[in-house]
This record gives structure tokens, sequence and C-alpha cells, in this order.
């Protein structure tokens, strides 16, 4: 099934390749664990797929987008709005800020049903602020202007495969 999503300025356009290459995995290889993924390009929605492996102390995955424009176009908007399809397991859409450290985010989870798309719409209040899984208490709240880099993670405590398709980002 092809996707037919026009995008708004400077969302991500799934419909073109070049937009695979904006990606790039972060895994748990980063402190001895064996978990992998990959981001690609499939009918016009971009895939999150890999296996998440509990070995060495690992359990999570995870990719995320180069800094571009369309972070600053989420300073404008009171959230972001999803078009997912996933595989019923609990992903984080995570959310790089200049207001935390660089081994922090802000964070908000959602577990979608398996094999359904759907739209999903997270308003900034909804963010929590985490380090390494930890939540900051005395986080600042999510800024918006702030926002300059989004990812996905799956960190659900659950061996196994993965995959997550998106069809679009874009802002609320």
């Amino acid at each position: 099934m092809t996707l037919t999503f026009v995008p708004r300025a400077n969302s991500p356009d799934f419909n073109q390749h070049r937009e695979e290459q904006r990606w790039f995995a972060v895994n748990d290889g980063v402190m001895g664990g064996v978990s992998r993924s990959t981001f690609r390009i499939e009918a016009g929605a971009g895939c999150f797929i890999g296996e998440v492996s509990l070995d060495n102390g690992g359990g999570f995955a995870s990719i995320r987008r180069e800094p571009g424009h369309f972070e600053q176009s989420l300073a404008k908007s009171n959230g972001v709005t999803l078009r997912i399809r996933g595989d019923g397991r609990t992903y984080q859409l995570r959310l790089k800020s200049t207001a935390l450290d660089e081994a922090s985010a802000y964070r908000v989870a959602f577990t979608p049903p398996q094999g359904q798309w759907e739209t999903l719409a997270f308003t900034w209040n909804r963010f929590e602020a985490v380090r390494r899984g930890t939540l900051l208490n005395d986080a600042p709240p999510l800024s918006s202007e702030s926002i300059y880099q989004l990812g996905f993670l799956i960190a659900d405590r659950t061996a196994g495969p993965f995959r997550l398709d998106i069809a679009s980002i874009a802002a609320l």
C-alpha cells in the first residue's frame, strides 16, 4: 500500500529517498549492548526497523534525524503529530533541546496497535525530561524554540524484532 502524504513546509518527506540519509542509529552498543536498528524508506514511509537485545546490559535502539529546518518549524507550533503504524510495542518520540545536556532529552511514549495506521498528536506539555531513562524533575518544561533534533527510541525491556513505520511527522 502506498501512502499519499503532502508534507508541510520543512516536514520530513518520506517520498524522497534523500530523507533516508538524514537519519542515523544510536543503539545500546554505546554501553556494550548488541541491539541493532536501521532506518529506510519504503512505500512512502520511513521505517525504523531492528532487533532489541537484552544481552550485555543492553536493551534499547534508536534513530535520530540530523538537525534541519523542520525543528525550526516546530517553534511556531503547539506540538507535533505523527502518522504511524506499529507492532504493538511501546516507542518514544524524543526531542533534543538546548535546555538540557547532550545525554538528556524530552520524551513522550506511545504504543501503536499492530499493523494499523493511526495519527497521534502530542502537545508540548506531554513531554517529560529524561536522562538515560531517569526522569529529571528539576528540568524546565519543554520550550518548542529550544528543539534542535528529533528521534525515536524503543526500550520496552523486551528482546526481539521491532518495526515502526512513519508516514508523517508534522507541526501541530
